[in-house]
C-alpha cells in the first residue's frame, strides 16, 4: 500500500515538473514574440530651404474703363478697335458736338449779359448782389462748356491694348464703358502669403512665375507692393508681384504659380515613412528608439523635401527613429533592430 502511494506521488511530481517546464518555455517564447523586428535611421540636422508656392491668376498691370463724364450723348466716332494698341492721352473716341455747340451759344449770351452789367453796376444802376448773380451764371455756364469740350474728345489715361468695345459710332452712350483698356507690357500676380513669412517678404525680392502653357519655363517677377494688413480669416497678407512682359508671351487670366524664396534655416530631417498620423485627429507621431524599446512621440512637421520632412519639434538631431514595422509598434514596445 505504501509502495503504491509512493509511486503515485512520484508520478504527480513528474507531471508538475513537466508542466512547469512547458510553462517556462511558453513564457520565454512569448517574450521572444513581443520583440518587434524593425529598422531605424538617425534624425539628421540639415539646411532647409524655405520656398513657398502660391497659385493665382495673372492680372493686367493697369486697366481702365473709357467713359465720358456725361450720359445721354451720342458717340460720333470710335477710333480704335479690340486688339489695337493705344498710348496714354491718345484720343480713342469723339462725341457728337451738337450739345456742345448749343451750350457754347448759351455761354456767349450769358457772357455778353455779364459784360454789359459791369458798367451798369459802376454807374449805380444795379446792386453788387445782382452783379454777383450775373457772374455766377457766367461761371456755371463756362464750367458746363469746359466739361463738354473735355468730353467731346475721349482720351485714354494709360497705354495698353483695347480688350473690349461695347458701342459703335452713332450709338447713344448709356451705362457701360465705351472701351476697356489693359496695360499688358508688364503684368502682376497677387499672392496670399502666410503670415509667418511677413518678415521675409521685401519689396524688390525676386519671385519665380510659372504657367502651364510653358511647361518647364519660369518668368522672373519682383515684389512691387506688400499690403500692410492681414486677412484675419485666412491669416495671410497680399503681395503684388510685377512681371515684365515685353515679348507678350503672358496674358491676363492665365493660371500662374508664384514661388517665393524665403531663405533657409537649420532643421532636423527624418524620412517621411517614419511618421504616422493618429486616426481621427491631426496628431502626427514617430517611434524613437531607446535601448531595446521604442517611445512614441508627437511631432510637429515642417517642409517636405523629396522623401524627408523637417521636424519642428518632437525629435532631436541624432536620435534614432523606427522606419519599418510601424503598425506593429506601440509605446514602450520591445524591439530588435535589423542591421540592414
Amino acid at each position: 500500500m505504501k509502495r503504491d502511494l509512493v509511486l503515485i506521488m512520484a508520478a504527480a511530481a513528474m507531471v508538475a515538473c513537466n508542466s512547469n517546464s512547458k510553462s517556462g518555455e511558453q513564457t520565454a517564447e512569448a517574450d521572444t514574440q513581443k520583440s518587434v523586428l524593425t529598422k531605424s535611421t538617425a534624425a539628421e540636422e540639415a539646411t532647409v530651404y524655405l520656398t513657398e508656392t502660391y497659385t493665382s491668376e495673372i492680372e493686367p498691370y493697369k486697366e481702365n474703363d473709357i467713359t465720358p463724364a456725361a450720359s445721354g450723348l451720342h458717340i460720333e466716332r470710335i477710333l480704335v478697335d479690340v486688339g489695337d494698341r493705344v498710348a496714354a492721352n491718345q484720343v480713342v473716341a469723339t462725341l457728337d458736338k451738337t450739345t456742345l455747340r448749343q451750350q457754347e451759344a448759351q455761354l456767349s449770351i450769358v457772357e455778353d449779359t455779364y459784360n454789359r452789367m459791369k458798367p451798369v453796376f459802376e454807374a449805380g444802376g444795379i446792386s453788387e448782389q445782382q452783379l454777383v448773380q450775373y457772374q455766377n451764371q457766367y461761371n456755371m455756364q463756362k464750367e458746363v462748356v469746359d466739361n463738354l469740350r473735355r468730353n467731346s474728345e475721349i482720351r485714354t489715361p494709360i497705354s495698353g491694348v483695347v480688350t473690349a468695345r461695347n458701342f459703335e459710332s452713332g450709338d447713344l452712350f448709356s451705362n457701360q464703358p465705351i472701351l476697356h483698356i489693359m496695360q499688358i507690357d508688364k503684368l502682376k500676380v497677387m499672392a496670399n502669403v502666410s503670415e509667418q513669412y511677413f518678415p521675409n517678404v521685401k519689396v524688390g525680392m525676386p519671385v519665380e512665375i510659372a504657367v502651364d502653357i510653358y511647361p518647364g519655363e519660369t518668368f522672373e517677377g519682383r515684389v512691387s507692393l506688400i499690403y500692410p494688413a492681414l486677412d484675419t480669416a485666412t491669416r495671410t497678407f497680399k503681395v503684388e508681384v510685377t512681371v515684365p512682359n515685353t515679348h507678350n508671351r503672358l496674358r491676363p487670366g492665365m493660371y500662374a504659380r508664384a514661388t517665393f524664396n524665403m531663405g533657409s534655416k537649420q532643421g532636423v530631417m527624418i524620412p517621411d515613412v517614419a511618421i504616422l498620423k493618429q486616426s481621427g485627429s491631426n496628431e502626427h507621431y514617430v517611434y524613437v528608439i531607446q535601448g531595446d524599446s521604442v517611445v512614441r512621440r508627437s511631432v510637429k512637421m515642417g517642409r517636405q523635401v523629396e522623401d524627408r520632412i523637417d521636424i519642428l519639434s518632437g525629435v532631436e538631431a541624432g536620435e534614432q527613429v523606427a522606419v519599418t514595422a510601424l503598425t506593429k509598434l506601440s509605446d514602450g514596445a520591445k524591439i530588435e533592430l535589423k542591421n540592414n
